[in-house]
């Protein structure tokens, strides 16, 4: 993967290895500046060893990518969007993976860079997220939910376990403290109106026009000038991003 802040080069629509064949989602490059990108995982998208390697491949092509103003992740499947890390099939696989740039596990790491990219990345949440996928989202600049079709939470610290890369750094931030622990210590599901309320999804739209809505609002960005929407985050992430060292001991 690309080291953080590092030089984009110039892929027009995308070099050979956006097209490679990828285990775990789908890609499709609307135009030079916007990439969607469809999780597809069944049978309910758990995140596995093998969906952190190609993610973090991924990311490293979108820091590079100077073409590229914005990403979509959507999922194929209507009733899970993300689902937890798979702890049935290979969980030592996954917890093996080498570090990443910043030191930390290659998921954490990709979390930061994606956070980070000069890009704007967009969650279009249709169906369940949880533990990780949350995770996921919250690393994502824009969220969006359908109204009556996703469920988002952390339910970590009702099975006992401390919620790991990045949430306890990232909702406080998000949503102010109280409805951060709220989130994190009631580990209960958020429907789209209830996170949109929270702050938890920038808006909560009807599932029926989910789809367009975020296609509109990632087209018009698709348009505009690369530098401008990088140096313009930038400036954002310096004073609402949590530092680097924060996710150290997540």
């Amino acid at each position: 993967m690309g080291t953080l802040g590092a030089s984009p080069s110039n892929n027009g629509r995308g070099s050979g290895a956006w097209y490679q064949s990828w285990t775990h989602f789908r890609i499709d490059r609307r135009s030079p500046g916007y990439c969607r990108v469809t999780f597809d995982h069944p049978p309910i998208n758990t995140i596995t060893a093998t969906t952190v390697e190609e993610l973090a491949e991924l990311v490293g092509l979108i820091e590079q990518d100077a073409d590229l103003n914005v990403v979509v992740f959507d999922s194929a499947n209507r009733d899970f969007y993300l689902a937890h890390y798979d702890t049935e099939h290979g969980p030592a696989r996954t917890a093996a993976l080498p570090a990443g740039l910043t030191g930390m596990h290659a998921w954490l790491d990709l979390l930061v860079h994606l956070s980070r990219a000069p890009v704007i990345s967009i969650a279009s949440i249709r169906g369940r997220v949880r533990g990780a996928g949350s995770e996921f989202v919250l690393a994502c600049d824009l969220r969006f939910a359908s109204r009556e079709h996703a469920q988002i939470g952390q339910f970590d610290v009702g099975t006992g376990v401390v919620p790991g890369s990045g949430p306890t750094a990232r909702l406080p931030r998000l949503v102010g403290r109280g409805r951060a622990l709220e989130i994190l210590l009631v580990a209960d599901d958020f429907d789209g109106p209830r996170a949109e309320q929270y702050g938890y999804v920038n808006r909560a739209i009807a599932d029926d026009e989910l789809d367009d809505e975020v296609n509109e609002i990632a087209s018009r960005v698709a348009r505009f000038d690369h530098d401008a929407i990088a140096r313009t985050k930038s400036h954002v992430d310096r004073v609402t991003l949590a530092p680097i060292a924060s996710f150290l001991d997540a």
